[in-house]
């Protein structure tokens, strides 16, 4: 009885979906011959592909709904640390291995156009790692991210510029101007939540990029700053191809780096800290947590990222200027976090490699990319809301002191 509703539905949608195409997809106007052309072939194609989609959407809400009604009624199943940490190395060391073989043969295998947008996508990830502590972990809605980007990458180009400074230099450096920036960007806002919090990063991500466009003495405006070296290998000479394949795996170890210190933070006094200001901010502070340190604490180490990424972008590119920080970035790493799964580790990386190199890889059906890009976000938006890997928390039950000593 609920599938024959549901074709109702479906029909229902289809014809409403025909009536309103009807106009364009059917009628056409031949100016030449002065007549009009009726398609009714791509009114019945219309029809029967709206009739589809419906039906299959349909079928994959109710599917979630009984999925989650199940889940709801089902019992929690308690299994003990010792095990659990059995059953995690067994399935992810093969995987590891495998990764590691794949990620060291990659810039040997493919071409240099294809490690350099694998380049991208590990920027992307150190990025949204970056923002996932603002956002996932602390949950801080941070729309002006960008900010700390563009400084990073001007810290380098400036520096470099004007006193020759080197990459590795200036890359501890920019992460530092990173978080000094997080920090005074988060002591203006710390009473704000939500939407105001997002206006209010907006507008410094906005400031950011007019100052860097406007202060022609100090950014060089519009023009922006070119031949930024690239990373130097103990001051060995290297063609493009080998500083390609250079920085392919430096941005692996910055990542590596990246992903062991934020899952350190995660589990540590100050990552508790984040995710208990993200649930419940009144009880957090009620419970004797500093919220003033907490909120700047996250600013500034999201900001340290960033700054470390702009650093990378700056040598990668080699040249920079204002149109390369726009909010659009911002909301591109929103949507890695967003999408990935906030205060997920691997969610971050998944969702880094989907947004980056998916639209890279349809480029061979570049006219209809975006169309696909977006039916797949909204996809995920309404059957995945909690992103590509969600955050849960396992139950754990530790074995009695009793059972410990009669095992021994």
């Amino acid at each position: 009885m609920a599938t024959l509703d549901e074709i109702k539905k479906s029909a229902l949608a289809s014809l409403w979906f025909m009536f309103l195409t009807f106009p364009i997809m059917v009628i056409r106007v031949n100016t030449v011959e002065n007549e009009i052309e009726w398609r009714w072939t791509n009114l019945l194609f219309i029809g029967i592909g709206s009739f589809i989609l419906s039906f299959v959407w349909r079928y994959m809400i109710k599917r979630k709904e009984i999925g989650a009604k199940e889940a709801d009624e089902s019992t929690d199943i308690k299994v003990s640390l010792g095990q659990r940490l059995q059953e995690d190395r067994r399935i992810y060391m093969p995987a590891l291995v495998f990764i590691s073989i794949c990620a060291i043969a990659f810039p040997f295998v493919f071409s240099m156009y294809q490690t350099n947008i694998m380049i991208t996508a590990l920027m992307y990830v150190i990025l949204g790692l970056g923002l996932n502590i603002v956002v996932g972990l602390a949950g801080l809605l941070d729309l002006g991210y960008v900010a700390f980007y563009a400084v990073g990458a001007y810290s380098y180009a400036l520096l470099n510029y004007h006193w020759g400074l080197g990459f590795w230099t200036v890359l501890p450096i920019g992460a530092a101007l990173g978080a000094l920036t997080g920090i005074i960007l988060g002591f203006p806002v710390l009473r704000l939540r939500g939407d105001y919090l997002a206006i209010v990063t907006l507008g410094f991500g906005e400031i950011i990029r007019l100052i860097l466009e406007n202060w022609n003495a100090f950014s060089f405006g519009p023009s922006g700053i070119a031949n930024i070296p690239r990373p130097g290998l103990f001051g060995i000479e290297l063609s493009l191809h080998q500083n390609i394949i250079y920085l392919y795996f430096l941005m692996i170890a910055l990542t590596i780096f990246t992903i062991f210190v934020v899952n350190r933070l995660q589990a540590s006094r100050i990552g508790r800290a984040w995710i208990a200001l993200r649930e419940d901010e009144i009880a957090c502070q009620a419970m004797g947590v500093d919220k003033t340190k907490t909120k700047l604490t996250a600013f500034a180490l999201g900001a340290t990222w960033a700054g470390m990424g702009g650093v990378v972008f700056a040598a990668k590119t080699t040249f920079i200027n204002p149109a390369s920080f726009t909010i659009w970035e911002s909301i591109i790493i929103l949507c890695v976090v967003v999408l990935g799964g906030m205060g997920s580790i691997i969610g971050v990386i998944f969702g880094a490699g989907f947004l980056i190199l998916l639209p890279e890889y349809l480029r061979a059906v570049s006219e209809y990319r975006m169309l696909v890009f977006g039916a797949v976000l909204v996809a995920m938006m309404v059957f995945r809301p909690g992103g590509l890997i969600s955050t849960s928390r396992s139950p754990y039950e530790f074995e009695k002191a009793e059972n410990s000593k009669r095992n021994a």
